[in-house]
């Protein structure tokens, strides 16, 4: 049976796997997954990805990060543009999340970007998902 939804797959493992205090999460491969991962990696919520395997049993494997406390640096994470309802912003509306503490994640021409990123470049896009 096919996926309607992988990105929000993508974001439940994330989320089930900082609250069972995983090392690391492992799921299958694809571009937007990997692209989103590396956004995560950037401002600081995941450690690394590692991607192995080849053509359709590629896996991405993302290492999780926790502060030195044991608490994850992933507060929470929300999808907000989904298959039966896109949400799109453009740059002086892409949402900020919880005052600036968090980030918006935008599919933009210009890739996956957060929402200073998008700001400052100018573009809108479709509102994937916000992390805090």
């Amino acid at each position: 049976m096919s996926m309607t939804d992988p990105i929000s797959d993508f974001l439940t493992r994330l989320r089930n796997g900082c609250q069972a205090r995983h090392d690391k999460i492992e799921l299958p491969h694809s571009k937007i997954k990997e692209a989103l991962t590396r956004v995560l990696i950037d401002e600081g919520y995941v450690r690394d990805c590692v991607v192995s395997g080849t053509g359709a049993e590629r896996k991405l494997t993302v290492i999780l990060r926790y502060s030195e406390n044991g608490r994850s640096t992933i507060g929470g994470i929300r999808r907000v543009s989904r298959p039966g309802l896109r949400r799109y912003a453009s740059a002086s509306e892409a949402p900020k999340v919880r005052g600036g503490l968090g980030v918006s994640i935008l599919s933009t021409p210009a890739g996956l970007l957060v929402d200073r990123e998008a700001r400052k470049r100018n573009v809108g896009g479709e509102v994937l998902c916000e992390v805090w």
